[in-house]
C-alpha cells in the first residue's frame, strides 16, 4: 500500500469527490465501536456518521430479532438508512456502522430456502432506492469485519445466527454487485489498529 496522507478538516473540506466509507458485516464484529473510533479520529460531526438506523426502524416498527425474517422488515431497514444517506449526501466525507447490502444479506440467510433467498435477494436488489445508491457504492470504501469468537455477546436485540455463514452471504452480495471491499478479521484484533487500517483506506480512497 502507498504512502497515506492524513486525512484533515482542510482535507476533507477540499476533496472534490466524496468519500463514502462503509463497515458491515455480522452482528457482534466491532461495527459500531470501529466506526465511532473512526470518527473521532477523523473528527467526524453529526450528520457525517450515521448509525444504529435497524434499531431504530425495528422501535419505530413495534418489532423485535424475531421478526428478522421478515422481508418487510429488511425493506424498511434498507430504505430508512438510504434516507439517511440521502439526507447527508452533500458532506465530503460519510462513515456508516453498515449499508443497504446489510438487509439483503439477512434477507438471505433467513430464507426458508435458497429459492426463496434468491427471491428475496432479486426484490431488495430491484428496489429503485437500492439501483440509485449502487454505483456510489461500488466507488466507496467497504470494510467487511469477520467475528472474532470471544467477542459473541447476545445482547437479546441483535439476530446472532451463524456468524460464519453470515460473512459468506456479505461476501458473496458483495462479489456479486461488483463492490470491493477489504476485510478484518480477528487477525486484527485491537481497536486502534483498525481504526488506523480504516483512516489508510479512507486516505488512499
Amino acid at each position: 500500500m502507498g504512502a497515506c496522507r492524513a486525512l484533515t478538516p482542510h482535507h476533507l473540506e477540499t476533496m472534490v469527490k466524496p468519500v463514502r466509507i462503509y463497515v458491515v458485516g455480522p452482528s457482534s464484529t466491532g461495527k459500531t465501536t470501529l466506526c465511532t473510533a473512526v470518527a473521532k479520529r477523523l473528527g467526524l460531526v453529526r450528520g457525517q456518521f450515521v448509525t444504529e438506523v435497524a434499531r431504530k426502524v425495528i422501535r419505530e416498527l413495534g418489532l423485535s430479532r424475531d421478526n428478522i425474517g421478515l422481508l418487510e422488515m429488511q425493506e424498511a431497514i434498507m430504505r430508512a438508512h438510504l434516507e439517511r444517506e440521502r439526507e447527508n449526501e452533500d458532506e465530503a466525507i460519510q462513515l456508516c456502522d453498515r449499508s443497504a447490502i446489510d438487509p439483503i444479506v439477512h434477507a438471505i440467510f433467513t430464507a426458508k430456502d435458497p429459492g426463496e433467498a434468491e427471491a428475496r435477494k432479486k426484490s431488495l436488489v430491484a428496489l429503485p432506492e437500492f439501483q440509485r445508491i449502487l454505483p456510489a457504492y461500488r466507488s466507496s470504501v467497504f470494510i467487511l469485519l469477520g467475528p472474532v469468537g470471544d467477542w459473541l455477546v447476545d445482547d437479546g436485540f441483535r439476530h446472532m445466527g451463524d456468524q460464519t455463514q453470515v460473512l459468506a452471504v456479505f461476501r458473496s452480495v458483495l462479489e456479486e454487485l461488483g463492490i470491493r471491499y477489504r476485510e478484518i478479521g480477528p487477525e486484527m484484533r485491537f481497536l486502534e489498529e483498525r481504526t488506523e487500517f480504516v483512516r489508510i483506506m479512507a486516505s488512499n480512497f
